[in-house]
Protein backbone atom coordinates (compact mmCIF):
# COMPACT_ATOMS: atom_id res chain seq x y z
CA UNK A 1 0.00 0.00 0.00
CA UNK A 2 1.40 3.38 -0.97
CA UNK A 3 0.27 6.93 -0.27
CA UNK A 4 -0.61 7.36 -3.96
CA UNK A 5 -4.18 6.22 -4.46
CA UNK A 6 -4.89 6.13 -0.73
CA UNK A 7 -8.17 7.81 0.18
CA UNK A 8 -8.21 10.62 2.68
CA UNK A 9 -10.18 8.45 5.11
CA UNK A 10 -7.62 5.64 4.82
CA UNK A 11 -4.75 8.06 5.33
CA UNK A 12 -6.37 9.55 8.44
CA UNK A 13 -6.87 6.05 9.84
CA UNK A 14 -3.25 5.06 9.13
CA UNK A 15 -1.82 8.23 10.64
CA UNK A 16 -4.05 7.94 13.71
CA UNK A 17 -2.90 4.34 14.18
CA UNK A 18 0.74 5.37 13.89
CA UNK A 19 0.32 8.33 16.27
CA UNK A 20 0.68 6.07 19.33
CA UNK A 21 4.15 5.24 20.72
CA UNK A 22 3.19 1.66 21.61
CA UNK A 23 1.86 1.01 18.12
CA UNK A 24 5.11 2.39 16.67
CA UNK A 25 7.01 -0.09 18.88
CA UNK A 26 4.78 -2.91 17.60
CA UNK A 27 5.50 -1.95 13.98
CA UNK A 28 9.22 -1.75 14.81
CA UNK A 29 9.23 -5.26 16.33
CA UNK A 30 7.21 -6.72 13.47
CA UNK A 31 9.49 -5.09 10.89
CA UNK A 32 12.07 -7.70 11.93
CA UNK A 33 9.64 -10.48 10.96
CA UNK A 34 6.32 -11.94 11.91
CA UNK A 35 5.60 -12.88 15.50
CA UNK A 36 2.84 -14.42 17.59
CA UNK A 37 0.87 -12.51 20.20
CA UNK A 38 2.25 -14.05 23.41
CA UNK A 39 5.87 -13.63 22.34
CA UNK A 40 5.26 -10.12 21.03
CA UNK A 41 3.58 -9.12 24.33
CA UNK A 42 6.61 -10.37 26.28
CA UNK A 43 9.06 -8.63 23.94
CA UNK A 44 7.27 -5.30 24.19
CA UNK A 45 6.40 -5.67 27.88
CA UNK A 46 2.61 -5.28 27.75
CA UNK A 47 -0.36 -7.47 28.59
CA UNK A 48 -1.90 -9.57 25.83
CA UNK A 49 -5.30 -7.78 26.11
CA UNK A 50 -3.61 -4.38 25.69
CA UNK A 51 -1.53 -5.71 22.81
CA UNK A 52 -4.65 -7.14 21.12
CA UNK A 53 -6.33 -3.73 21.28
CA UNK A 54 -3.38 -2.08 19.54
CA UNK A 55 -2.98 -4.90 17.01
CA UNK A 56 -6.65 -4.55 16.02
CA UNK A 57 -6.14 -0.84 15.42
CA UNK A 58 -3.06 -1.42 13.28
CA UNK A 59 -4.79 -4.20 11.35
CA UNK A 60 -7.89 -2.04 10.73
CA UNK A 61 -5.59 0.63 9.30
CA UNK A 62 -4.06 -1.93 6.93
CA UNK A 63 -0.58 -1.64 8.43
CA UNK A 64 -0.34 -5.22 9.70
CA UNK A 65 -2.09 -8.49 8.92
CA UNK A 66 -2.79 -11.42 11.20
CA UNK A 67 -3.14 -15.12 10.48
CA UNK A 68 -4.22 -17.97 12.72
CA UNK A 69 -1.99 -21.04 12.69
CA UNK A 70 -1.78 -24.27 14.67
CA UNK A 71 1.36 -25.00 16.65
CA UNK A 72 2.90 -28.47 16.75
CA UNK A 73 1.01 -29.23 19.97
CA UNK A 74 -2.31 -28.17 18.43
CA UNK A 75 -2.64 -24.72 19.99
CA UNK A 76 -4.08 -21.93 17.88
CA UNK A 77 -1.57 -19.11 17.57
CA UNK A 78 -2.19 -15.72 15.98
CA UNK A 79 0.78 -14.42 14.02
CA UNK A 80 1.09 -10.83 12.83
CA UNK A 81 3.31 -9.26 10.22
CA UNK A 82 3.76 -5.82 8.69
CA UNK A 83 2.04 -5.23 5.37
CA UNK A 84 3.90 -3.78 2.43
CA UNK A 85 3.02 -0.14 3.04
CA UNK A 86 4.93 2.93 1.93
CA UNK A 87 3.71 6.28 3.21
CA UNK A 88 5.35 9.25 1.53
CA UNK A 89 3.83 12.37 3.00
CA UNK A 90 4.21 15.31 0.70
CA UNK A 91 2.06 18.39 0.47
CA UNK A 92 0.73 17.17 -2.90
CA UNK A 93 -0.11 13.67 -1.55
CA UNK A 94 -1.95 15.20 1.41
CA UNK A 95 -3.85 17.61 -0.85
CA UNK A 96 -4.97 14.75 -3.12
CA UNK A 97 -6.01 12.61 -0.14
CA UNK A 98 -7.90 15.54 1.41
CA UNK A 99 -10.11 15.77 -1.69
CA UNK A 100 -11.48 12.28 -0.94
CA UNK A 101 -12.37 12.76 2.74
CA UNK A 102 -15.96 11.69 3.34
CA UNK A 103 -16.39 14.09 6.26
CA UNK A 104 -13.39 16.21 7.23
CA UNK A 105 -14.86 16.83 10.70
CA UNK A 106 -15.90 13.27 11.47
CA UNK A 107 -13.50 11.05 9.55
CA UNK A 108 -12.01 7.82 10.93
CA UNK A 109 -10.63 8.32 14.41
CA UNK A 110 -12.69 11.46 15.09
CA UNK A 111 -14.31 9.76 18.07
CA UNK A 112 -10.88 9.63 19.73
CA UNK A 113 -10.56 13.39 19.61
CA UNK A 114 -14.04 14.22 20.85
Amino acid sequence: MTTAGTTGDDLVEMLAALANPLRLRIIAKLSDGRDYVSHLAREIGVSRPLLHMHLRRLEAAGLIVGSLELSEDGKAMKYYEVTDFNLQLTARALAEAAKTLTDPEKGPGAEEHS
